[in-house]
């Protein structure tokens, strides 16, 4: 990833501290170890299952237990641990007849009367009309005395009837005679519209905020959500609120250990949805399809937390092996090391993998429907497992460059995704050539001259650029071997296109309305926003080389539109292509790993079949 930073901090970088590294390890004389991962709690933590090995006097361990796969001092890590999916039961029935406060946890969910055209904004000062309920909250209300209509007004400042979608109350306790006390919250759904109705990224903001409701209400078992009339049963409703549900449960726990711990919503059950629209027939297969949509989130955001000594090419290949093993045989994995890189002429791969202390592992994950195949697809990632910059070393941001893997970890989340929900139609090649970006006595220098897989040779200006290397042999294989009919690329491109469009939205690039209109439409849908960029063409000048056909860098301005330029010269270009920057929203500050992409891919490849 290509981060333009002032110089003045590599001193600082550059200075090591010999006794710090030191203490860094610690030797442990009896024994190797390596860890496996049970479940045995909804999101529960890892149990660690310590293996007695060969005696070792290099072996890694900053305890006597190590917590987690990683490397020892001789030898790489080859295998990196998977979040386990939470194993709450979620379903939906007919709010109708059913005892919807039959639970620890009572959500109902509210929707704000439509605002009058001609009304202006609300003063802070101004009061609140009375919350009205209808339909099953009014029957709640009443059998509460008015419960739930104080508690809207108690908060009415805040909840503002529910016209914030996603907002919610505090709890409420309701100890009942001779019964135990259940918690009763008010949900927003936002503000009435008979014309749009309820849309795909209201319903997400729902399942997400009733995630951290579960996680908040201690001790609760069991959750009951009651949703109007206005809230549609359909497919496409339970899908969405499935995946923001189990999404939300996400807790990377991984590189934890004792209290630091957190699993989300640890005590709950069940959550069932009662939709007063009625139950759908389809609703256990919806559910369910959202659910492994959030399995592909919580994948990709698994890679891009790893740190670098758990992922590398080699564990990164074995994490896209347990994809095609857990596909049930709708996809299947290829591995293509050094020498069939080599015979293909990947260059640019090779020259950036060089500096890598693992092989380089080109990954092609293909799925194939079990019916016709109507159209046939490709979807690259870029797989840096680390971006040090190389010998262009970075001055900043050095500790976030796990993060550049981000476009690999989209396409192997929806991969994933993909050989769960097996759409019809379509057939998907994704393909990451993984690989690190480091310093050493093999890796490549600036003057270097590679050549790509097509013929074409590239100058190498700046090793920092070194992603769109790597991505070049990715797409002429995507283009000439897989014979794809449409490709699309994700990467954590550059830093232009984060200045361009900050950390919420990724970059668009391509020649083709069409596709342009397709992503478009799969951004709103997902709730991953994208902005489409310009293609200028003239700024290919650029990229113009003394000595070689291009170059891999252009000049200070325009990076993002110049990266995506260069791409352009790997695929056929009468074929329909698109550069995805997602380097903006791979990454939160606060979180971390947002498993950006994931969803998007999934949705386009989905399309394709139909």
């Amino acid at each position: 990833m290509r981060i333009s930073v002032p110089r003045t901090l590599l001193v600082a970088l550059l200075r090591g501290s010999a006794s710090s590294t030191a203490s860094a390890f610690s030797l442990n004389s009896s024994r190797t170890v390596r860890s496996s991962v049970t479940s045995s709690h909804p999101a529960s933590s890892f149990v660690t299952n310590l293996r007695g090995g060969a005696l070792s006097t290099t072996s890694l361990a900053m305890s006597a237990e190590r917590p987690f796969n990683t490397w020892t001092f001789d030898k790489h890590c080859e295998s990196m641990d998977w979040t386990p999916a939470s194993e709450i039961t979620l379903s939906a029935a007919a709010a109708e007849g059913a005892s919807v406060d039959d639970s620890d946890v009572i959500i109902v969910g509210v929707l704000a009367p439509k605002k009058d055209e001609n009304e202006e904004e609300t003063d802070e000062d101004k009061e609140i009309d009375p919350i009205v309920f209808s339909g099953k909250a009014k029957e709640l209300d009443e059998a509460l005395g008015g419960a739930l209509t104080d508690l809207a007004s108690e908060n009415s400042k805040a909840f503002l009837n529910g016209s914030s979608a996603g907002t919610m109350t505090p709890s409420m306790r309701i100890q009942s005679a001779g019964g135990k006390a259940k918690r009763y919250i008010l949900l927003g759904l936002g503000t009435e519209d008979t014309e749009k109705g309820i849309e795909s990224t209201t319903i997400m903001k729902l399942g997400a905020a009733v995630a951290t409701a579960c996680h908040d209400q201690k001790k609760a078992t069991s959750c009951s959500v009651v949703l109007p009339s206005q809230v549609e049963s359909s497919a496409s409703t339970l899908t969405d609120f499935s995946t923001a549900f189990y999404s939300g449960l996400y807790s990377d726990n991984r590189y934890r250990t004792g209290k630091k711990v957190e699993i989300k919503a640890e005590d709950v059950k069940s959550v069932t949805l009662f939709m007063e629209s009625g139950a759908a027939d389809d609703a256990e297969s919806s559910i369910s399809t959202g659910k492994n949509l959030a399995n592909g989130v919580s994948l990709t955001k698994d890679i891009v937390n790893a740190p670098h000594n758990v992922l590398n090419s080699v564990s990164l290949a074995d994490t896209a092996k347990k994809i095609a093993e857990e596909s049930g045989g709708s996809i299947t994995c290829e591995i293509l090391g050094k020498d069939e890189c080599e015979k293909r002429g990947m260059g640019c791969y090779l020259g950036v993998a060089r500096g890598s202390e693992t092989e380089p592992q080109f990954i092609h994950l293909t799925y194939k429907p079990s019916g016709e195949v109507k159209k046939k697809v490709g979807i690259v990632g870029k797989g840096l497992l680390f971006d040090t910059g190389g010998y262009n070393i970075k001055t900043a941001m050095m500790e976030l460059m796990k993060f550049d893997c981000g476009g690999a970890a989209a396409v192997l989340g929806a991969a994933r995704a993909v050989g769960q929900n097996q759409p019809e139609g379509v057939e998907a090649h994704f393909i990451v050539a993984a690989c690190e970006n480091m310093i050493s006595g093999r890796a490549v220098v600036p003057s270097d001259i590679l050549t790509a897989s097509n013929g074409k040779t590239v100058e190498v200006l700046n090793t920092d650029a070194e992603g769109r290397l790597t991505l070049a042999d990715a797409l002429v294989f995507a283009d000439k071997e897989c014979e794809c009919e449409s490709i699309i690329e994700l990467s954590t491109l550059t830093g232009a296109c984060m200045i361009s469009l900050g950390q919420k939205i990724c970059g668009v690039w391509t020649d083709n309305d069409d596709l342009a209109k397709s992503l478009e439409e799969v951004s709103k849908v997902t709730g991953d926003k994208s902005w489409r960029m310009p293609m200028a063409a003239e700024y290919k000048e650029q990229l113009k080389s003394k000595v070689a056909d291009m170059t891999n860098l252009g000049g200070r301005y325009g990076g993002a539109i110049t990266a995506a330029l260069f791409l352009t010269e790997f695929v056929d270009k009468k074929k329909p292509f698109a550069h995805i920057d997602i380097a903006g929203p791979v990454w939160d500050d606060a979180t971390g790993a947002t498993g950006f992409g994931a969803k998007m891919v999934s949705e386009w490849v989905s399309r394709q079949g139909k």
